[in-house]
């Protein structure tokens, strides 16, 4: 039975500046279309690097800890019980970091739409995925930077008669 407060942390991420526990709460409830992910944050670690969603809109609730957020309008510290929403594009933008001494926990709320295409503002890449975000299934996902697209025609043949 999935449990906010006594999770089954199911995924985790350890990478320099990049590390955290995750409990895929939404995968343990059974849902469906909506996805909802526990993360455990340790003191000075970000969940993912600044991205925008074109296609998922997401709710952050801060459930303990004063975790940073960045958006467009930069960096501000959160409180215990703030509620914040990403929407979907460039507005949307956001970034998690734990500046604190103690580690931090949000619970992260999510649509559960595919595919979805991620944008990384920061280092101008984009990745695509033919599955929703946080999702089990196998599916296609890469990332590219977008100063490698090419018009769409380019090495297009037509076929042969």
């Amino acid at each position: 039975m999935a449990n906010a407060y006594q999770p089954d942390f199911d995924a985790d991420q350890d990478r320099e500046g990049f590390t955290y526990r995750r409990a895929k709460l939404g995968q343990q409830a059974k849902s469906e279309k909506l996805g909802a992910s526990l993360y455990e944050i340790p003191p000075g670690q970000a969940t993912f690097p600044y991205h925008a969603h074109s296609a998922n809109e997401e709710m952050l609730i801060v459930l303990s800890g004063q975790p940073h957020l960045r958006t467009p309008d930069g960096w501000r510290e959160l409180a215990e019980g703030e509620v914040v929403a990403f929407r979907v594009g460039e507005d949307g933008a956001h970034q998690l970091q734990n500046r604190g001494a103690q580690p931090a926990r949000v619970l992260v709320i999510s649509t559960m739409i595919a595919p979805e295409v991620n944008l990384y503002p920061d280092t101008g890449k984009l990745m695509a995925a033919t599955r929703a975000p946080g999702a089990s299934d196998e599916g296609f996902q890469e990332a590219y930077r977008r100063e490698q697209a090419t018009d769409y025609w380019t090495d297009e043949e037509p076929p042969d008669s």
